[in-house]
């Protein structure tokens, strides 16, 4: 187990390179499930989910060939397990997106229920209710979903609420079904629209991915893929907070202003200055943030995963802010450790208050979940002094090497063992 160590105070400045998406990467890797061809994905992350991920498909038994830096070649023609186990599932929420590609291929998925989570519930409910429109019989005994359908069929679905999750789990499986399926009211995420292109490669019938409805029709069969992974909007996002939290100057290779719209406009309300550059996107500010209030909803609202960032930029903000949370309802537990490092923040109701202050101290602190550590670190480069995050285990799941890119830029970051 490590800490981050920082020393706070210096301005981010320079170039930074955001890599691969995580959250696009993960259903990318599922859906060679689908194929008895190889699938060759480049710009993969070396995170944690990513690792599990990988395990879980080996267990399955596929082979997966590291063909260069961030490159994989992912061969599934030798998966005949169908259970996807718990000791993995419970690692990673995303794991469960197992059944959909399983059920349609094979004629049945097995996949342990994930469980709890730190931000909230995520219930797997509304990817049941898809494989059922499907055709799919569902049993759910002793912790884990069965799913089972001879050959799936087209069905139609409207979802509750605009899932990535969900959304993705139902293409998976609609992909190989017989028949047209529609689903209504799906998530609009830049990550559904990198794997609808990637099924697409691999013969998929898709349209529509990117709006509120998604129609397929069902193939015979799928062939391997040779796929790019997009950029990862959640850490250029993460980069670009952190350029006007310390009132630097950074320009975030790879960042598409497309999937980061309304961020790039509450940093201008912010007075950051933003300018989308070819490749890229740079920020940088002179000065105190201003407040501006933030409500998250799925794409293209303001990102849940961008939540606690901005919260840490508020901390410093002359004025208050209203945050919003409309996602996840336990996703302000970065909020007394904020505190710790003299934020004032007040939280009810789903909703947190925060009176900007001139500066933070730093303070030893512990990270609770994925974003909530990264939005410490970000207090810590802006803090006075010396800021230690514990637990950063929780920051490997969905951050490369970040205590190099943020050194690289000026910042005096460093993992220490405990």
């Amino acid at each position: 187990m490590d800490k981050i160590v920082i020393e706070g105070g210096a301005s981010l400045r320079g170039d930074v390179e955001a890599g691969g998406a995580k959250n696009a990467a993960l259903p990318l890797l599922f859906a060679c499930l689908l194929t008895d061809q190889p699938c060759r994905l480049r710009r993969v992350p070396d995170v944690a989910d990513i690792r599990t991920t990988r395990t879980l498909l080996q267990t399955l038994g596929a082979t997966i060939e590291e063909v260069g830096p961030h490159e994989l070649i992912v061969d599934c023609s030798g998966v005949r397990e169908a259970e996807a186990p718990y000791d993995l599932v419970r690692k990673m929420r995303a794991s469960f997106l197992a059944l959909g590609p399983l059920v349609a291929r094979f004629g049945r998925g097995r996949v342990s229920k994930p469980g709890g989570c730190a931000i909230g519930t995520r219930p797997v409910g509304m990817h049941l209710a898809g494989m059922m429109r499907l055709g799919a019989r569902i049993e759910e005994t002793h912790g884990y979903v069965d799913a089972v359908a001879e050959k799936l069929t087209g069905g139609h679905f409207i979802m509750e609420m605009p899932s990535v999750g969900a959304t993705e789990n139902v293409m998976l499986a609609a992909v190989l079904a017989r028949g047209s399926s529609r689903i209504e009211n799906a998530a609009r995420e830049p990550e559904v629209v990198d794997l609808a292109a990637a099924l697409s490669d691999m013969g998929a019938k898709i349209e529509g991915a990117g709006s509120s409805i998604i129609e397929i029709e069902g193939v015979e069969a799928l062939g391997g893929y040779d796929h790019e992974v997009i950029p990862d909007r959640i850490e250029a996002g993460t980069f670009l907070i952190g350029a006007a939290m310390t009132r630097g100057d950074v320009h975030v290779d790879g960042a598409r202003a497309s999937d980061l719209g309304l961020l790039l406009e509450c940093l201008e309300a912010a007075g950051a200055t933003v300018v989308v550059e070819e490749g890229g996107v740079r920020v940088s500010a002179e000065a105190r943030p201003r407040s501006v209030d933030i409500v998250t909803a799925p794409h293209p609202g303001f990102p849940t995963d961008l939540q606690a960032q901005w919260m840490a930029l508020m901390t410093l903000s002359d004025g208050r802010a209203r945050i919003a949370e409309r996602i996840f309802e336990n996703r302000f537990m970065h909020v007394p450790e904020l505190a710790r490092m003299g934020a004032d923040i007040r939280v009810a109701n789903g909703e947190a208050v925060v009176r900007g202050r001139e500066r933070l101290s730093g303070a030893p602190v512990m990270a609770t979940d994925l974003r909530a550590s990264v939005s410490l670190v970000l207090a810590g480069l802006a803090a006075g002094g010396r800021t230690e995050v514990l637990r950063v285990y929780h920051l490997d799941r969905g951050y490369e090497r970040i205590e190099e890119k943020l050194g690289a830029l000026g910042a005096s970051v460093r993992r220490v063992p405990v």
